[in-house]
Protein backbone atom coordinates (compact mmCIF):
# COMPACT_ATOMS: atom_id res chain seq x y z
CA UNK A 1 0.00 0.00 0.00
CA UNK A 2 1.93 3.57 -0.32
CA UNK A 3 0.97 5.64 2.62
CA UNK A 4 2.14 9.25 1.80
CA UNK A 5 1.22 10.36 5.20
CA UNK A 6 0.41 9.74 8.88
CA UNK A 7 -1.80 12.23 11.10
CA UNK A 8 -1.54 10.18 14.85
CA UNK A 9 -4.10 11.37 16.50
CA UNK A 10 -7.46 13.24 15.66
CA UNK A 11 -10.74 13.72 17.93
CA UNK A 12 -12.26 15.07 14.74
CA UNK A 13 -12.18 12.87 12.04
CA UNK A 14 -13.59 9.35 13.04
CA UNK A 15 -17.11 10.86 15.19
CA UNK A 16 -17.07 9.60 19.03
CA UNK A 17 -13.66 8.02 18.67
CA UNK A 18 -10.37 8.85 19.25
CA UNK A 19 -8.41 7.76 16.00
CA UNK A 20 -5.32 7.93 13.90
CA UNK A 21 -5.71 9.25 9.68
CA UNK A 22 -3.77 6.91 7.16
CA UNK A 23 -3.64 8.70 3.70
CA UNK A 24 -3.14 6.84 0.91
CA UNK A 25 -1.79 8.26 -2.45
CA UNK A 26 -3.52 8.75 -5.34
CA UNK A 27 -6.74 9.62 -6.82
CA UNK A 28 -9.13 9.44 -10.00
CA UNK A 29 -10.86 12.50 -9.39
CA UNK A 30 -8.80 16.73 -10.16
CA UNK A 31 -11.13 18.45 -7.69
CA UNK A 32 -9.27 21.80 -8.22
CA UNK A 33 -9.70 23.06 -5.02
CA UNK A 34 -8.07 19.90 -3.48
CA UNK A 35 -6.28 20.28 0.15
CA UNK A 36 -4.03 17.17 -0.22
CA UNK A 37 -2.46 17.65 -3.75
CA UNK A 38 0.67 16.28 -2.64
CA UNK A 39 -1.33 12.42 -2.87
CA UNK A 40 -3.30 13.88 -6.35
CA UNK A 41 -0.76 15.57 -8.53
CA UNK A 42 1.61 13.29 -10.42
CA UNK A 43 4.37 15.64 -10.12
CA UNK A 44 4.07 16.41 -6.09
CA UNK A 45 3.72 12.74 -5.58
CA UNK A 46 7.16 11.90 -7.30
CA UNK A 47 8.53 14.12 -4.04
CA UNK A 48 6.13 13.01 -1.42
CA UNK A 49 7.75 10.69 1.34
CA UNK A 50 6.27 6.98 1.34
CA UNK A 51 5.56 5.56 5.17
CA UNK A 52 6.81 1.85 4.85
CA UNK A 53 3.59 -0.41 5.34
CA UNK A 54 5.44 -2.16 7.88
CA UNK A 55 6.01 0.73 9.87
CA UNK A 56 2.28 1.58 9.76
CA UNK A 57 1.71 -1.52 11.27
CA UNK A 58 4.37 -1.06 14.01
CA UNK A 59 2.90 2.32 14.45
CA UNK A 60 -0.64 0.48 14.76
CA UNK A 61 0.62 -2.29 17.52
CA UNK A 62 2.17 0.36 19.55
CA UNK A 63 -1.06 2.36 20.17
CA UNK A 64 -3.32 -0.61 20.48
CA UNK A 65 -5.15 -0.29 23.04
CA UNK A 66 -4.84 3.47 22.96
CA UNK A 67 -6.98 4.14 19.80
CA UNK A 68 -10.07 3.36 19.03
CA UNK A 69 -9.97 3.77 15.10
CA UNK A 70 -8.16 4.81 11.87
CA UNK A 71 -9.19 6.72 9.64
CA UNK A 72 -8.51 5.92 5.85
CA UNK A 73 -8.71 8.81 3.37
CA UNK A 74 -6.33 10.12 0.61
CA UNK A 75 -6.51 10.59 -1.81
CA UNK A 76 -9.12 7.84 -3.11
CA UNK A 77 -8.53 4.91 -0.98
CA UNK A 78 -10.88 2.76 -3.18
CA UNK A 79 -8.54 2.91 -6.24
CA UNK A 80 -5.89 0.72 -4.54
CA UNK A 81 -6.70 -3.36 -5.37
CA UNK A 82 -5.27 -4.02 -2.07
CA UNK A 83 -7.61 -2.14 0.12
CA UNK A 84 -9.34 -4.80 1.21
CA UNK A 85 -6.52 -6.57 2.64
CA UNK A 86 -4.83 -3.94 4.12
CA UNK A 87 -8.22 -2.95 6.27
CA UNK A 88 -8.52 -6.64 7.20
CA UNK A 89 -5.35 -6.44 8.53
CA UNK A 90 -5.68 -3.54 10.75
CA UNK A 91 -9.14 -4.92 12.27
CA UNK A 92 -7.21 -7.93 13.27
CA UNK A 93 -5.28 -5.88 15.36
CA UNK A 94 -8.52 -4.42 16.91
CA UNK A 95 -9.16 -1.10 15.21
CA UNK A 96 -12.40 0.58 13.63
CA UNK A 97 -11.82 1.43 10.43
CA UNK A 98 -13.87 4.81 9.03
CA UNK A 99 -13.27 4.96 5.05
CA UNK A 100 -13.38 8.27 3.19
CA UNK A 101 -14.00 8.01 -0.28
CA UNK A 102 -15.63 10.03 -3.32
CA UNK A 103 -17.86 6.81 -4.25
CA UNK A 104 -16.34 5.86 -7.44
CA UNK A 105 -15.98 2.45 -7.09
CA UNK A 106 -19.17 0.94 -6.25
CA UNK A 107 -17.66 -2.45 -6.29
CA UNK A 108 -14.93 -2.48 -3.92
CA UNK A 109 -17.72 -0.23 -1.54
CA UNK A 110 -20.26 -3.04 -1.64
CA UNK A 111 -17.79 -5.65 -0.56
CA UNK A 112 -16.59 -3.58 2.21
CA UNK A 113 -19.77 -3.72 3.52
CA UNK A 114 -20.81 -6.87 3.33
CA UNK A 115 -17.68 -8.17 4.76
CA UNK A 116 -17.94 -5.77 7.69
CA UNK A 117 -14.56 -4.01 6.89
CA UNK A 118 -15.88 -0.82 7.45
CA UNK A 119 -17.42 0.81 10.41
CA UNK A 120 -18.22 4.68 8.87
CA UNK A 121 -18.09 5.61 5.61
CA UNK A 122 -17.47 9.39 4.67
CA UNK A 123 -18.22 10.24 1.28
CA UNK A 124 -17.68 13.00 -0.79
CA UNK A 125 -20.64 14.90 -2.90
CA UNK A 126 -18.44 17.51 -5.04
CA UNK A 127 -21.35 18.93 -6.61
CA UNK A 128 -24.68 18.38 -8.77
CA UNK A 129 -24.45 15.61 -10.67
CA UNK A 130 -24.33 17.83 -14.14
CA UNK A 131 -21.28 18.99 -12.45
CA UNK A 132 -19.16 16.68 -11.60
CA UNK A 133 -17.37 17.31 -14.78
CA UNK A 134 -15.72 20.13 -13.01
CA UNK A 135 -14.13 17.49 -10.82
CA UNK A 136 -13.10 15.56 -13.66
CA UNK A 137 -15.49 12.83 -12.75
CA UNK A 138 -18.60 13.51 -15.49
CA UNK A 139 -18.28 10.00 -16.83
CA UNK A 140 -18.11 8.82 -13.25
CA UNK A 141 -21.82 9.31 -11.80
CA UNK A 142 -23.01 6.02 -12.43
CA UNK A 143 -20.60 4.71 -10.22
CA UNK A 144 -21.37 7.56 -7.48
CA UNK A 145 -25.07 6.71 -7.83
CA UNK A 146 -24.16 3.53 -6.81
CA UNK A 147 -22.13 4.34 -4.09
CA UNK A 148 -25.19 6.42 -3.05
CA UNK A 149 -27.60 3.97 -2.78
CA UNK A 150 -25.03 1.18 -0.92
CA UNK A 151 -24.54 3.91 1.85
CA UNK A 152 -28.36 4.55 2.21
CA UNK A 153 -29.08 0.70 2.01
CA UNK A 154 -25.94 -0.68 4.63
CA UNK A 155 -26.52 -0.41 8.40
CA UNK A 156 -23.65 1.30 8.34
CA UNK A 157 -22.86 4.87 10.42
CA UNK A 158 -22.30 7.30 7.29
CA UNK A 159 -22.11 11.07 6.52
CA UNK A 160 -22.11 12.45 2.95
CA UNK A 161 -19.78 15.78 2.72
CA UNK A 162 -19.78 18.94 0.58
CA UNK A 163 -16.97 21.00 0.61
CA UNK A 164 -18.53 24.45 -0.65
CA UNK A 165 -16.09 25.74 -2.79
CA UNK A 166 -17.21 28.56 -5.02
CA UNK A 167 -16.82 27.87 -8.84
CA UNK A 168 -17.67 24.31 -8.34
CA UNK A 169 -21.14 24.77 -5.39
CA UNK A 170 -23.01 27.32 -5.35
CA UNK A 171 -27.10 27.90 -3.97
CA UNK A 172 -28.68 25.88 -7.26
CA UNK A 173 -25.76 22.91 -6.64
CA UNK A 174 -26.73 22.58 -2.89
CA UNK A 175 -30.78 22.48 -3.57
CA UNK A 176 -29.79 19.90 -6.41
CA UNK A 177 -27.69 18.08 -3.82
CA UNK A 178 -30.25 18.04 -1.17
CA UNK A 179 -32.87 16.92 -3.22
CA UNK A 180 -29.87 14.25 -4.76
CA UNK A 181 -29.80 13.11 -1.37
CA UNK A 182 -33.20 12.83 -0.56
CA UNK A 183 -33.80 11.08 3.11
CA UNK A 184 -30.63 11.05 4.00
CA UNK A 185 -29.44 10.79 8.08
CA UNK A 186 -26.75 13.23 7.33
CA UNK A 187 -24.66 16.04 4.93
CA UNK A 188 -22.05 18.23 6.25
CA UNK A 189 -20.75 21.48 4.46
CA UNK A 190 -17.13 21.88 4.68
CA UNK A 191 -15.86 25.34 4.59
CA UNK A 192 -13.21 25.81 1.14
CA UNK A 193 -10.09 26.58 2.01
CA UNK A 194 -7.52 28.00 -0.64
CA UNK A 195 -4.04 28.24 1.22
CA UNK A 196 -3.10 24.55 -0.42
CA UNK A 197 -5.21 23.75 -3.60
CA UNK A 198 -4.29 21.18 -6.70
CA UNK A 199 -5.39 24.13 -8.99
CA UNK A 200 -3.20 27.20 -8.91
CA UNK A 201 -6.00 29.68 -9.61
CA UNK A 202 -7.91 28.56 -6.58
CA UNK A 203 -5.78 30.48 -4.34
CA UNK A 204 -7.64 33.70 -5.26
CA UNK A 205 -10.58 32.45 -4.98
CA UNK A 206 -12.82 34.07 -1.87
CA UNK A 207 -14.66 31.54 0.35
CA UNK A 208 -17.93 31.79 1.38
CA UNK A 209 -18.96 33.92 4.24
CA UNK A 210 -20.42 32.44 7.00
CA UNK A 211 -23.99 34.03 6.04
CA UNK A 212 -23.86 32.59 3.15
CA UNK A 213 -23.07 28.54 4.55
CA UNK A 214 -25.45 29.15 7.01
CA UNK A 215 -28.32 29.79 3.53
CA UNK A 216 -27.20 26.84 2.00
CA UNK A 217 -27.69 24.67 5.80
CA UNK A 218 -31.11 26.43 5.38
CA UNK A 219 -31.52 24.65 1.73
CA UNK A 220 -30.27 21.90 2.61
CA UNK A 221 -32.09 21.31 5.83
CA UNK A 222 -35.80 19.84 4.53
CA UNK A 223 -33.92 17.12 2.28
CA UNK A 224 -31.61 15.63 4.73
CA UNK A 225 -31.86 14.74 8.47
CA UNK A 226 -28.76 16.20 10.29
CA UNK A 227 -26.95 19.21 8.12
CA UNK A 228 -23.91 20.09 9.95
CA UNK A 229 -21.77 23.21 8.80
CA UNK A 230 -17.69 22.57 9.49
CA UNK A 231 -16.55 26.51 8.70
Amino acid sequence: MQIGGLQKLTLIDFPGKVAATVFLIGCNFKCPYCHNPELVDKKQIENQPIIKESDFFKFLKERNGFLDGICITGGEPTIHSDLPKFIQKIKKIGFLIKLDTNGSNSEMLDGLVKNNLVDFIAMDIKTSILKYREVGAGNMISQVQKSIDIIKNSNKDYEFRTTVAPRIVDEKDIKEIGEWLGGSKKIVLQQFRPEKVLEPSFKDVRPYSLQELEKMVNILEPHIETVELRA
